[in-house]
C-alpha cells in the first residue's frame, strides 16, 4: 500500500496497465481472426457431409444407417487421436501442430470427393477425424499461452461463436455450390462440394506457419516490456492452484459430470448438424436451396442466444443455472416436435428453438471447466472433457441412423435427445456446487 502511495510507483502501475491493455488488444487482433476463420472452415468441412448426403447417398447406395456409420467414423478417429495430438503439441509446438492439422484435414476433405463405395466413405471419414484430432482442445490450450485466466472466458466465447457462424453459412453455401458446380471438371455436385470446401483449409494451413507463433517468447511483434508483463500475468494466474496429474482427473467424479453435460449438449448440436437437411427434406421440402436456408435458422437464432445468455450469465455471475435452464428449454422443444408431426412450420420451429438453445449453452458451459480446474489441470482436463463430448458425436449419428432406418422417422431420436439433455442439466446442478465456482466468478467479475 505504501508503494502505491508513491507517485512514481502509481505512475508506473498506470503505465503498465495501459501497456497491458494495448498488448492484449494486439494479441487478440493477431491471433483471433486467424483462429476464428480456421474454426469456421473446420466446422464447415466437418458438417458438409450432411448436404452432400442429399445426392451422394443415391450414388454410393448409402442407407440412413450406413450414413450414420460414416458420420460416426469421423469421431472414432477424432477421439482416438485427440489426447495424443494435444500431448504432441506440447513437444513440437502449436505452430507446427495447427499447420499439420489444417493441411491434413483439407487434403482429407478433398480426397472424400473420390469415394465410390460405402466402405471408402467410412475410411475417408475416419481419416478426416484423425486429421482434425486435437484442433479444438489444441486451440483452447494455445489460448492459455497468451491470455491469463481472467481474460480467457471472453476470448474463448469469441472463438466458439465462429462455429455458430459456420453453421449459419454452411447450408446456403453448400446449396449454392451443389447447384452451380454440378458437372464442374466432370464432378458430381457433392464431389465438387468437397473439393471446393477442402482447398481453403490447405491454404490456411500454409498461412498458419507464418501467422502463428508457438508462444509469446517467439513473438517478434511483441516488445520486451510487453513480453515481461505478459509473463508476469500468466505466472500470477498459474500460482492460483497447484498442478495435479491425469490420474487425479480420471478419479474425479465431477469431471465425468461436467463431461456428461457437454456430451448431452454435443449430442444435440451434432444431430442437428448431420441430420437437419434430411429432416427438412422429410418434412416435404425438396428444393436444395430452400433446405440450405432453413438449415441456417438455428444458427442465426443460436448466435443471438449466445450473446444474450453469456451477457446474462456475466451480469449475474452465475453459470450452472444458465446452462441447465437453456438445456431444459431445448429438451422441451424436442419433446414438442413429436406432437407436431406433419406440420412442417411448427416442426421446424421446435427444432430451431431446441438447436439454438443448445448452441447458446456452449460458451457459458466452457466457462465452467476453467473455473473448476486448476491452471495445471486445465490442459489435460479440457482435452478429457472434450473427448467425453466426442463420445456423443461418435454414438449419436449411429443411433439416429438406426432409429431412422427402423422407424422411418427421426422424432423418436429427438425424444432420446430430450432425455439426455435433462440428464446433463441434472448432472451439472447436482455435481458442481455453486461454491466451487464462486471464487472464479468473483475474479471474472473483478476483471
Amino acid at each position: 500500500m505504501q508503494s502505491l502511495a508513491n507517485p512514481s510507483c502509481a505512475a508506473s502501475h498506470a503505465r503498465d496497465a495501459e501497456i497491458a491493455s494495448s498488448m492484449y488488444r494486439k494479441i487478440m487482433w493477431r491471433l483471433l481472426p486467424f483462429l476464428f476463420l480456421a474454426y469456421v472452415l473446420n466446422t464447415i468441412d466437418r458438417i458438409n457431409i450432411s448436404f452432400a448426403k442429399l445426392s451422394m447417398a443415391g450414388d454410393l447406395g448409402l442407407s440412413d444407417a450406413a450414413y450414420g456409420i460414416g458420420a460416426a467414423a469421423f469421431f472414432a478417429g477424432y477421439i482416438l487421436f485427440e489426447v495424443p495430438s494435444n500431448l504432441y503439441m506440447q513437444r513440437i509446438g502449436a505452430r507446427a501442430t495447427i499447420t499439420r492439422i489444417m493441411l491434413l484435414w483439407g487434403m482429407a476433405t478433398i480426397a472424400t470427393s473420390q469415394v465410390q463405395s460405402p466402405g471408402a466413405f467410412y475410411a475417408a471419414r475416419f481419416f478426416l477425424g484423425v486429421a482434425e484430432a486435437g484442433f479444438f482442445p489444441g486451440v483452447i490450450l494455445y489460448l492459455t499461452y497468451w491470455f491469463p485466466a481472467q481474460r480467457r472466458g471472453r476470448i474463448t466465447s469469441v472463438f466458439l461463436m465462429s462455429g455458430t457462424l459456420a453453421g449459419m453459412i454452411s447450408g446456403p453455401l453448400a446449396a449454392a455450390l451443389m447447384l452451380h458446380l454440378d458437372g464442374w471438371l466432370g464432378l458430381r455436385d457433392w464431389q465438387a462440394l468437397f473439393v471446393v470446401e477442402g482447398i481453403p483449409a490447405v491454404l490456411l494451413g500454409l498461412l498458419a506457419w507464418r501467422v502463428l507463433d508457438d508462444g509469446p517468447e517467439q513473438a517478434r511483434w511483441l516488445g520486451p516490456h510487453e513480453k515481461a508483463l505478459l509473463a508476469r500475468d500468466l505466472a500470477d494466474a498459474g500460482q492460483e492452484r497447484k498442478a495435479t496429474g491425469m490420474r487425479h482427473l480420471l478419479r474425479d467424479p465431477r469431471i465425468y459430470a461436467i463431461g456428461l453435460t457437454y456430451l448431452s449438449i454435443y449430442a444435440c448440436t451434432n444431430t442437428i448438424a448431420y441430420w437437419m437437411p434430411t429432416l427438412i427434406q422429410g418434412f416435404g421440402e425438396q428444393q436444395v436451396t430452400r433446405i440450405g436456408w432453413i438449415s441456417s435458422l438455428p444458427y442465426v437464432i443460436g448466435l443471438v442466444g449466445m450473446f444474450a445468455l453469456a451477457r446474462s450469465s456475466d451480469f449475474r455471475l452465475e453459470r450452472r443455472w444458465h446452462v441447465a435452464g437453456i438445456m431444459l428449454v431445448a429438451a422441451g422443444s424436442f419433446v414438442l416436435m413429436g406432437f407436431m408431426r406433419g406440420e412442417m412450420l411448427w416442426s421446424v420451429l421446435c427444432m430451431t428453438v431446441g438447436a439454438a438453445a443448445c448452441l447458446a449453452a456452449l460458451p457459458v458451459f466452457w466457462t465452467i471447466p476453467p473455473a473448476y480446474l486448476s491452471s495445471g489441470q486445465a490442459p489435460a482436463g479440457i482435452a478429457l472433457i472434450s473427448s467425453l463430448g466426442g463420445i456423443a458425436a461418435l454414438l449419436s449419428p449411429l443411433a439416429v441412423g438406426a432409429i431412422r432406418t427402423r422407424t422411418g422417422d427421426l422424432y423418436l431420436a429427438f425424444d432420446v435427445l430430450a432425455l439426455l439433455l435433462v440428464a446433463g442439466a441434472t448432472a451439472i446442478l447436482s455435481a458442481i456446487p455453486a461454491s466451487l465456482l464462486s471464487v472464479r466468478r468473483g475474479q471474472q467479475g473483478a476483471s
